[in-house]
């Protein structure tokens, strides 16, 4: 039976690049990693790293500085040159002062050395998280004119108040709270619905076009449909015509159903 003290603590949220050749240690940072509740993605190589780094949107990445082509180092420079500024935790078994300063001088944020425990990378990755994310109001998100108020449960567009729905206010929330990454269907039922057992994906899609029907009474579409992959909330890009990408759910002759009644 679990702890209900335990089931109270609130989940590690973001998603982590783990970067190392060992597999067994790769994989057991991973598992812990996930069972906190972070998203963790791995590779074992530099180039491998560089190319998630560069595709994909990562809160963090945790990187091994010896890989088997090029050395953490050289992974994070190149980045940096890139404009990235992910943050960094390098892992090294090389435990010398001219190291540790190079690895942060280069752009790393913070410098753990092996054998580590999975707890204190755990604390060392919060610490950095908190240091890192924006220290905005933590009761307001905002993406472009859009404004969410996680204590008044209000959100406004363009100055207008919205009548959201519970389900539909907390898919919003979780787009707002990562802007620009396509976030599949099955991390929405995850987050949203809290369908960790592989729920059905057409809830997504139907309130996705009623939060998009909501939101474009006051503005162009934000709702950005990635064919067989999921959504994202970005602006449009430069010709891009409004509107939803792939037939999600024709909405048009009719309002939402009360799926949020108990």
């Amino acid at each position: 039976m679990s702890d209900p003290a335990t089931d109270r603590q609130p989940r590690d949220h973001g998603e982590l690049l783990v970067v190392d050749d060992e597999p067994f240690l790769r994989e057991a940072v991973a598992a812990s990693l996930g069972f906190l509740g972070f998203e963790v993605t791995t590779a074992e190589t530099g180039h491998a790293a560089l190319r998630l780094a560069r595709e994909r949107h990562f809160d963090l990445i945790v990187m091994d500085v010896m890989l088997p082509d090029n050395d953490g180092f050289d992974v994070v420079r190149r980045l940096r040159g890139d404009g990235a500024r992910v943050p960094v935790i390098f892992l090294t078994a090389r435990d010398t002062e001219a190291d540790k300063v190079a690895g942060l001088t280069i752009g790393g944020d913070d410098y753990l050395t092996k054998p580590f425990g999975l707890e204190e990378l755990a604390a060392r990755i919060r610490s950095v998280l908190r240091r890192t994310r924006p220290a905005a109001d933590a009761s307001t998100l905002t993406f472009s004119d859009i404004e969410l108020d996680q204590e008044t449960y209000e959100v406004r567009r363009a100055g207008h108040l919205l009548d959201l729905s519970p389900t539909e206010f907390r898919l919003l929330r979780y787009l707002m709270l990562n802007p620009g990454r396509v976030l599949t269907r099955h991390q929405l039922l995850d987050h949203v619905w809290n369908y960790d057992f592989g729920g059905s994906t057409t809830v997504v899609a139907t309130y996705v076009a009623y939060l998009r029907r909501k939101l474009g009474r006051y503005g162009p579409e934000v709702i950005h449909t990635q064919r067989s992959v999921g959504y994202s909330l970005r602006l449009p890009r430069g010709d891009e015509k409004p509107g939803v990408d792939e037939p999600d759910v024709d909405t048009s002759r009719f309002d939402p159903p009360d799926l949020d009644a108990p």
